[in-house]
């Protein structure tokens, strides 16, 4: 590839690892995809990581797709980075962490989440201000839990950033947001489009230690300062976007817009299994986060803490491998290994009921595909309730479902979904939505296209339609029925 044309690097910095993947920036073609691991340690509900080892691989991943693309380093004209959401990255004076980041999926931070959320007229209220009403994950419940229970570190930030934010100060030198993953925070007001200073006064947060909120995450925020350039082996001149939220790049990578409601709801199952649609309006509802979409507009979502990773689980406790699963039959496994979010219980942990001396471990692990398949397509039929929509209505069930992440990959997450929804999937043949999401945010922020645009271009969330087969409606109820019966006893 000669060197005038131009390639754009989008990260995919998650939970579990960095994926850069090195595009072309004319075609979408996918050049080559870099990863670097990342750890995360803790137990008892903390979940948490080095921001620092977030860098390392960032520069790893960039590297290595850059080289396996055999591209010239000068051609490579802009990058973006996608993060996990809600972690509270707590800086010091030098810039750097003063201690390990606080993950979104780390429950200590329950407690001063059902405070807050008690707080500013109760969750009505911050539904109206934030979009969303706190719950463990959120940033702000974070900062809470920080003060409260380390108050040396709190006293001693003098900058607060979540993980894609962290990473874009990194490569930019600029302190910058966007309005999707700032709407993940339970301090950005998705009605006003700004930080909510009644929330900062609550949780005693002075304003000037946060970032500032571009307009969208295609917005140029400048170019790769001389030591980002140097650790990352590419030119100074590299363009640099402010960057998003992962299932924020995730919609736009699917070229997703804010039109009106998604014909093709969006069901991702990775470590944590998400639900969510484009849409103009602001819906809200209890158990959904509100959020805000790159751009601007609104991307409502439901997610839940237990998907894949949790699924895995009880595969190697079994011995089985992760394919090798029967329909549950009597069997029901609600799969909280880490609490839950969606439904809104952090004190959970896992239940199996149904066991008998003749059952199959199989279908032991095909019941924990089936628990957390319900828990994520009960998140589902309230965001679509959330946008005014009948989930049972003919019309909406009839809608495919767009699948997305590493679960889609698996034939027994696959034959799940579509068993408990009873509705026809599309399988974008693209992987790595999440890293094709921030390539198109970068080379926005190169040409100044819109990047849903540039993706719906580029051909990324396209793929085979599987067609419906029959809703297995005796499984979802008796998965209901045993949710139903065991939630008071998971609330303790």
């Amino acid at each position: 590839m000669p060197a005038s044309r131009s390639v754009v690097i989008g990260v995919d910095s998650s939970t579990q690892s960095a994926k850069a993947a090195a595009v072309d920036a004319d075609t979408g073609e996918l050049l080559a995809l870099g990863r670097a691991p990342h750890t995360v340690t803790g137990s008892a509900g903390a979940r948490e990581s080095d921001p620092e080892e977030w860098w390392t691989a960032l520069a790893a991943a960039v590297r290595t797709a850059v080289r396996e693309a055999g591209v010239p380093a000068a051609s490579v004209t802009g990058i973006a980075v996608a993060g996990q959401q809600h972690g509270l990255v707590a800086l010091g004076p030098d810039g750097r962490p003063l201690r390990p980041a606080l993950l979104w999926n780390d429950t200590r931070s329950a407690p001063q989440a059902a405070a807050l959320a008690t707080r500013l007229g109760g969750p009505a209220s911050w539904q109206d201000r934030t979009g969303s009403v706190p719950v463990a994950a959120v940033t702000a419940a974070k900062w809470q839990w920080l003060r409260e229970h380390e108050p040396q570190h709190a006293d001693a930030t003098t900058g607060i950033r979540l993980p894609h934010d962290h990473l874009t100060e990194r490569l930019s030198g600029t302190a910058v947001t966007d309005p999707g993953d700032a709407s993940g925070t339970c301090w950005y007001g998705t009605a006003t489009g700004a930080y909510d200073p009644d929330v900062l006064d609550l949780v005693g947060l002075d304003p000037a230690l946060l970032p500032a909120v571009a307009p969208s995450g295609a917005t140029r925020v400048g170019t790769l300062t001389p030591a980002a350039a140097e650790a990352l082996g590419l030119p100074r001149t590299v363009a640099v976007a402010a960057g998003t939220g992962d299932n924020m790049a995730a919609a736009v990578g699917l070229g997703l817009g804010g039109a009106g409601l998604l014909d093709h709801p969006v069901v991702s199952l990775g470590t944590s299994g998400t639900v969510f649609a484009a849409t103009r309006a602001r819906p809200a509802a209890p158990g959904l986060a509100g959020f805000a979409a790159t751009d601007g507009t609104y991307l409502p979502l439901g997610c839940t803490l237990n998907c894949t990773l949790a699924v895995d689980r009880f595969a190697t406790l079994l011995g089985l491998d992760r394919e090798d699963a029967a329909p549950g039959g009597d069997v029901v496994v609600l799969p909280y290994l880490d609490g839950e979010r969606t439904p809104d219980l952090p004190r959970a942990a896992g239940l199996v009921t149904g066991l008998r001396h003749g059952t199959d471990p199989r279908a032991v692990l095909g019941a924990a595909y089936e628990g957390a398949a319900f828990t994520v397509l009960r998140a589902l039929d309230e965001l679509l309730a959330a946008c005014g929509l009948d989930p049972a209505a003919p019309g909406v069930r009839d809608r495919p479902l767009r699948l997305i992440g590493g679960g889609a990959r698996g034939r027994a997450w696959t034959e799940t979904v579509r068993r408990l929804s009873g509705r026809p999937l599309v399988v974008p043949a693209a992987d790595e939505l999440v890293a094709l999401g921030a390539a198109a945010l970068a080379a926005s922020a190169v040409t100044g296209s819109d990047p849903v645009a540039l993706a719906t271009a580029w051909g990324t969330g396209t793929g085979a339609l599987l067609p419906p087969v029959p809703r297995d409606e005796e499984t979802w109820n008796r998965i209901a029925a045993v949710l139903a019966a065991a939630t008071p006893t998971l609330l303790r």
